[in-house]
């Protein structure tokens, strides 16, 4: 303790001596009730520091980051435990407790190594979790692709993510694999590019069926005019010509991916019927011949 504690302390040990109780008790129990007097204020001190400047600073900090609401909330709470636990200790010195902080001290650091040992997983899913929240390479509402993977992200914690399959099936998958793995994000930005190929014949008019496909695309409401639908020839395959479309929707999700295409690729197919385009199929020919040997079978 500072002079002035022990000072003080004495001062109160005498006055409770003063008033009957005995030396041996009214001593110690002055400094004692100094001591805490002085962590009691020291810590409502930090608090109050803490509420009005430190958590209103980490807000604006977060809100530059541009987080979301549910990223804000873990990072808050981290921050504040992390605050309180220097609080506590700065009061504990302010108070004069050195060697009970040594001490402490001491045991944090064992506690923290066993419990890093223990928990690397964990940890290791928190660590990852934190780059989530800042890098943010998906977000809530995103549709994602990881691993062979895909669906879309309903919750994101400090540990886990939680996505939803397009089968409607849930899946909780640790934040270590999202950031260890190639993570495909196609609604990242505003605009999604669809690819499809259609396969002629190798008798049909490839102009016509290039413009069959473009006239489907810049028809159908949901594809963008720009930019324009393309087609290109890109495969010359065993029984098909290829033709390769690329077509842009606008503010994507699954949902609109799976039924703008299903309906262009309806379009176009009805388009080719109507305009005698085959959409052949895989087929092999066969050729060679029968050979009859004489033998007993034969005979028989």
């Amino acid at each position: 303790m500072t002079p002035l504690q022990n000072g003080i302390g004495v001062w109160l040990g005498e006055t409770l001596e003063s008033v009957g109780l005995p030396p041996e008790v009214a001593g110690p129990l002055g400094e004692t009730a100094i001591g805490v007097a002085m962590f009691a204020a020291a810590f409502v001190i930090l608090y109050t520091v803490g509420k009005q400047g430190v958590l209103p600073i980490v807000e604006r900090i977060l809100n530059a980051r541009d987080l979301d609401r549910h990223a804000k909330a873990p990072i808050r709470k981290m921050v504040w435990i992390l605050y309180l636990f220097v609080g506590i200790t700065i009061a504990f010195g302010v108070a004069g407790y050195d060697d009970f902080l040594r001490s402490l001290a001491t045991v944090a650091a064992a506690a923290t190594l066993a419990i890093g040992f223990a928990m690397q997983d964990v940890l290791k899913n928190f660590v990852a979790g934190v780059f989530i929240f800042t890098e943010k390479p998906f977000k809530i509402g995103d549709w994602i692709e990881w691993d062979g993977n895909s669906g879309v992200v309903e919750d994101i914690s400090l540990r886990i993510t939680r996505l939803r399959t397009f089968d409607n099936e849930l899946l909780t998958v640790p934040n270590s694999q999202l950031t260890d793995s190639v993570v495909k994000n196609p609604v990242d930005a505003d605009t999604l590019r669809i690819k499809f190929v259609f396969g002629i014949g190798y008798d049909d008019d490839v102009e016509a069926a290039t413009e069959i496909i473009l006239e489907e695309a810049r028809a159908h409401e949901e594809i963008m005019d720009d930019p324009d639908p393309s087609v290109r020839l890109t495969e010359l395959g065993d029984s098909s010509v290829g033709l390769q479309s690329r077509i842009w929707i606008e503010n994507p999700s699954r949902a609109d991916f799976v039924k703008t295409r299903g309906e262009y690729v309806e379009r176009v197919k009805a388009r080719f019927g109507e305009e005698g385009i085959d959409i052949p199929y895989p087929h092999r020919t066969l050729t060679g011949g029968l050979e009859v040997a004489d033998g007993p079978v034969a005979d028989e």
